[in-house]
């Protein structure tokens, strides 16, 4: 008998709360499913621990890395940028994390994945900057969801983005444009080297990255495609195609 195929192992890298003054590591449920069945593969939850557990120990038994929005920032320190402003949600204990295991990652040709803060972590992690603040620049929109909103309709479609010609996305969805949800101050101020754009907004905002030298599929977009995938074809198609990235992978590893 012949072996079945193995499920593939993607991390998702944990967020820092404090709730009663107690540190929580957590992850949004949608991301979690995202893994589980919008990519048919099995959610390893890595804990936010900095180097504490090597990065390289996690990449050797991983077959992706899913790295998840969120509200915090990453701290500017990391790619010189400037002080933030106050009030600025931080999660340093994430930086720590991530930062190492993208470069980890992209040195054993593990598949990732970025979802809007995970695209400005990858291209902070490979020597990119950010804005901190993009609605603050000259000829850039307001990026961020509008206030008070409810979720469903904080995440609903907010503006285009035009998929670059040729490009990995254009291929994969077939098409020239595509309808994305939009919640983010920060976005990619200059582009790491090792990165490529894959989508622009509309104000010319780098939407979409992609490492062509990379071993194994290595792509983040600034929107959110976990968001109801189930939905959305765009999305389930690119959640997809990630999952088969990862398990391309664990074939790979497995004995023969």
């Amino acid at each position: 008998m012949g072996m079945s195929a193995p499920l593939p192992m993607i991390g998702i890298p944990l967020c820092v709360r404090f709730y009663d003054e107690h540190r929580f590591h957590m992850a949004g449920e949608k991301y979690i499913r995202a893994v589980a069945e919008g990519m048919a593969a099995l959610p390893v939850l890595i804990p936010a621990l900095g180097e504490t557990l090597s990065p390289a120990v996690w990449i050797a038994r991983l077959d992706g890395l899913l790295l998840t929005g969120s509200p915090s920032n990453i701290l500017p320190e990391h790619y010189g940028g400037p002080a933030s402003a106050a009030g600025t949600l931080h999660d340093p204990d994430r930086d720590a994390t991530t930062l190492p295991l993208i470069r980890a990652a992209l040195a054993a040709g593990v598949p990732m994945l970025g979802i809007c803060r995970g695209l400005q972590e990858l291209n902070v992690a490979l020597g990119g900057s950010l804005h901190q603040q993009v609605q603050a620049l000259p000829g850039k929109a307001d990026h961020r969801a509008a206030e008070a909103l409810p979720v469903p309709e904080a995440y609903g479609p907010a503006h285009p983005v035009r998929l670059v010609p040729g490009g990995y996305l254009a291929g994969l969805l077939a098409c020239e444009t595509l309808s994305v949800n939009s919640l983010h101050a920060q976005g990619i101020d200059r582009l790491a080297a090792p990165l490529v754009p894959e989508a622009h907004a509309p104000d010319g905002l780098i939407e979409a990255v992609r490492a062509p030298a990379a071993a194994a599929l290595t792509l983040a977009v600034q929107w959110h495609p976990e968001w109801r995938f189930q939905d959305n074809p765009a999305a389930a198609t690119l959640l997809r195609a990630f999952g088969d990235a990862a398990r391309q992978r664990a074939a790979a590893r497995m004995p023969l």
